[in-house]
């Protein structure tokens, strides 16, 4: 029954409303009505998206969204299309039947379903999947953009800078979590870092199916991604080169990963291209019903990112060089866009202020030829769409020179980059490489020898979409003069991936398919071959390059743990997580406790904060909350004679995250640790004092320690590795204290790496320096008589700093270890 209830929301949102829309008995239904029968089946997903979306953001803007009110708002949306059509919503016999041409699009949401799930379980903080993730959840939860976090408004002022101090800013107060910014700490409003079309669909999904359904969001849109390549490509070179191209995108490496993995990429494509397709049904093919359409798209697109703006500007590129073959701008097109633009515009200046601020000053810092250089090409498209309705016979005559002047211009920047751009200069050297980057790791050379003959080819069919190939154009020339496409972590290499590789793939499938002429003496049967036999070769490239990702899920297993801890953590209870300086990961754990398991959450903003102001504030919670729980991996200087500290649970559990090399291919599945410790703060002890210290490292030290490597067990023994400067707070010595004692080893380093000198220091005193040995041995350094009266006066932590030579394990030996370590440090005494 729950399922069956599922499928009926998801057509409800997905479906039915598109479906009326595309159906109303107006601007000509019978011209869209002789569309493929699977190509009306999209439109009906992307309007009934569009609105559903659109419904999202409106009512979250105005703190008023919830799951049912979406239902009841595409349920409106139904209503009003059958009153207002009078229940004429049928295509009748103008519908063109469905074909076998239908088997194209459902193999390729067949092949997507195969590869793009499951998705990852990538809900923390820390990177752009966990904020797109918990925005969304957040959407869904709270129902708004901007959310009220009571957790913020209720931080007494005295304690706000232990927690988010200000940053002085017009844009933003401060940061609440990664990702999420604090707009005005009296409220407690907050914000999410990201434009919300994508999360606003995660929110549809959670609505659906909880946080499986909004995991699997990203996975619906790059299936989609697909289905709008393909339906633009069959358009623009024919069905052979659609599904040649849609199928070699869903079976390229980076695709793959991105399909499964949180990001605003596959939805930028999905819509852009869906934009582009129902621009040129509009103004090439003349059917009046898409021009609002692509308008709307195009509009709804700078709700998800700022570089859609190229996509913009590809359109209006398009359709000011359509006026030269007599295309002209429908009035309804740039109407719709203007409307939906001039909202997006208030919401990027408003609530996304602090996200827009960053585009704004790139433009603002500019060089100035090339700020003149973009002022002069939008006045020229300006000026030729105005012109569109009445061009004149002398300059329409230059129409078939535009593309070819293209090609020109963009074979010429292609060979430029690709053989003669080097670093030199001010010139960096990710961007002199951006080209052979792209083609050497992620498309092949022949590939792109393929797709520069086929943009070639289609400037003889320029004007049967000028949109679409403009847009790809401009892309590659923003993308591959200045912006980033460098492998330095392969994965998260993606800024080509909405419109550069589908439209490459594009070109290049329309030169193998059907442009390059083979020699006549063949068969016909074997020219087929030849051709198919490219595409083939390109395809196992891609196959085998992306295999071992196909069946790997990125942090598989992590969000049982996670419930697992929110479920010991009640409602009235307050979590202080670890600063997100500590050089441990637990910290992105606070973020989904907070905003998907909704549990009151803190992160310190310094590894070592105000000992008194921390005690103050804890002692103001602890009469608001049952519960204040500390949560770390050791890295937190927090001890105190001002309060105590209960352990109260430790947990080590290890997920599987792929290997990210600097310049290389990933090449194994490693696996990321998490190891907390959660402990209650208390009233003071104050029998510790009458005890010596001896303290076991590796055990419930997670309060103790500063910038160690995690707890590990070897040969009976607890431990950690020091870091370069590692730090332990030593609770309380005594005046008559006269020793201190290390139990260490080396770990077996070896004589490549440099010796493993320890210098130690007590309250900044140096107590001595030794060579650390093999095996774990006590060693002893002396306290001197006024050091230890002096350390033992104030009553609080006394701080040990070890000073180590480090080594890499990964450098010297080639293991997969590439920490910085120093010595293993087993226990502490003093005596």
């Amino acid at each position: 029954m729950a399922t069956l209830i599922q499928f009926a929301q998801l057509a409800l949102i997905g479906w039915l409303p598109g479906a009326a829309v595309f159906r109303l008995p107006w601007l000509d239904r019978d011209r869209r009505a002789e569309l493929d029968a699977e190509e009306r089946g999209f439109w009906a997903i992307v309007l009934s998206l569009a609105l559903s979306l659109g419904a999202v953001i409106g009512l979250a803007a105005f703190h008023r969204y919830s799951f049912g009110r979406l239902l009841v708002a595409d349920i409106v949306v139904l209503a009003a299309c059958a009153i207002v059509a009078r229940g004429r919503l049928r295509l009748g016999r103008a519908a063109k039947r469905v074909t076998w041409t239908a088997l194209v699009p459902i193999a390729l949401v067949a092949l997507g379903i195969w590869r793009f799930f499951p998705p990852s379980e990538y809900i923390i903080g820390g990177k752009d999947p966990g904020t797109y993730i918990n925005e969304g959840v957040q959407i869904a939860q709270r129902g708004a953009l901007v959310i009220h976090d009571p957790v913020v408004a209720s931080v007494p002022p005295f304690a706000r800078d232990l927690f988010f101090p200000s940053y002085h800013t017009t844009d933003y107060d401060s940061l609440r979590f990664m990702g999420f910014f604090v707009q005005d700490v009296e409220r407690g409003t907050v914000v999410g870092q990201f434009p919300h079309l994508f999360p606003a669909s995660i929110a549809i999904g959670y609505g659906i199916d909880g946080l499986t359904g909004a995991r699997r969001t990203v996975g619906v849109w790059a299936i989609l991604g697909l289905l709008a390549v393909y339906f633009a490509g069959a358009r623009l070179a024919g069905r052979a080169v659609g599904a040649a191209a849609a199928g070699l995108l869903a079976l390229h490496v980076i695709t793959v990963w991105f399909a499964k993995y949180p990001n605003a990429e596959v939805v930028m494509q999905a819509l852009l291209f869906a934009a582009l397709l129902a621009n040129a049904r509009a103004h090439v093919d003349g059917d009046p019903f898409f021009a609002p359409v692509a308008g709307a798209l195009l509009g709804l697109l700078l709700f998800l990112r700022f570089d859609v703006v190229l996509g913009i500007m590809g359109v209006a590129a398009g359709l000011a060089l359509g006026a030269f073959s007599g295309q002209r701008a429908r009035p309804s097109f740039v109407a719709t866009f203007v409307v939906v633009a001039g909202a997006a515009v208030a919401y990027l200046l408003g609530p996304l202020r602090a996200y827009a601020a960053g585009p704004i000053l790139f433009l603002q810092t500019l060089p100035t030829w090339e700020s003149w250089a973009l002022i002069m090409v939008a006045l020229t498209a300006l000026a030729l769409l105005a012109l569109s309705w009445r061009l004149p016979e002398a300059i329409k005559a230059l129409g078939p020179w535009v593309p070819i002047a293209i090609v020109a211009g963009t074979w010429v920047l292609a060979v430029y980059a690709l053989i003669f751009r080097h670093q030199a200069g001010k010139l960096a050297i990710h961007d002199a490489e951006a080209l052979r980057t792209f083609t050497n790791w992620y498309f092949t050379l022949p590939a792109l020898i393929a797709a520069l003959i086929g943009l070639a080819l289609l400037s003889r069919r320029f004007f049967r979409d000028p949109a679409l190939i403009s847009t790809v154009v401009i892309f590659a020339c923003f993308l591959f003069y200045k912006i980033r496409i460098v492998p330095n972590h392969f994965w998260m290499t993606r800024r080509f991936l909405p419109v550069i590789l589908p439209g490459a793939l594009i070109f290049a499938s329309t030169a193998v398919l059907s442009g390059v002429r083979l020699p006549r003496t063949l068969t016909g049967s074997t020219r087929t071959a030849l051709r198919v036999l490219f595409i083939v070769l390109l395809a196992g490239y891609y196959v085998r390059v992306s295999r071992p990702v196909v069946q790997h899920t990125e942090y598989s297993g992590l969000i049982p743990k996670l419930e697992q801890l929110a479920k010991t953590i009640g409602d009235d209870d307050l979590v202080i997580a670890e600063s997100r300086d500590t050089g441990s990961d637990v910290h992105v754990l606070a973020l989904p406790l907070a905003y998907i398991y909704g549990r009151n959450v803190l992160v310190l903003y310094q590894v070592k904060p105000d000992k008194a102001n921390l005690a103050a504030f804890l002692e103001w919670a602890r009469t608001r909350y049952r519960r204040v729980l500390f949560i770390g991996g050791g890295g937190t200087d927090l001890l105190s004679k001002r309060y105590g500290v209960r352990a109260v649970a430790s947990e080590r559990f290890q997920v599987p995250e792929y290997d990210s090399p600097l310049n290389a291919f990933p090449r194994f599945v490693r696996q990321k640790e998490f190891e907390y410790g959660v402990y209650e703060f208390t009233d003071p002890d104050t029998s510790a004092a009458d005890r010596d210290f001896d303290f076991d490292v590796g055990v419930g030290d997670d309060l103790n320690v500063v910038r160690f490597h995690a707890k590990e067990t070897s040969e009976g023994h607890t431990f950690r590795w020091t870091g370069p400067t590692s730090y332990l707070s030593i609770t309380h010595i005594r005046p008559s204290n006269r020793e201190l004692v290390l139990w260490l080893s080396n770990g077996g380093r070896p004589p490549a790496a440099d010796p493993a000198d320890l210098s130690v220091f007590l309250q900044n005193q140096l107590l001595g320096t030794v060579r650390v040995g093999n095996g774990f041995t006590p060693y002893v350094f002396p306290i001197p008589a006024d050091l230890a009266k002096q350390a033992s006066a104030t009553g609080e932590p006394v701080e040990l700093r070890l000073v180590t030579r480090t080594w890499n394990p990964h450098k010297v030996l080639g293991t997969p270890d590439d920490r910085n370590i120093g010595v293993m440090l087993d226990r502490v005494a003093v005596r």
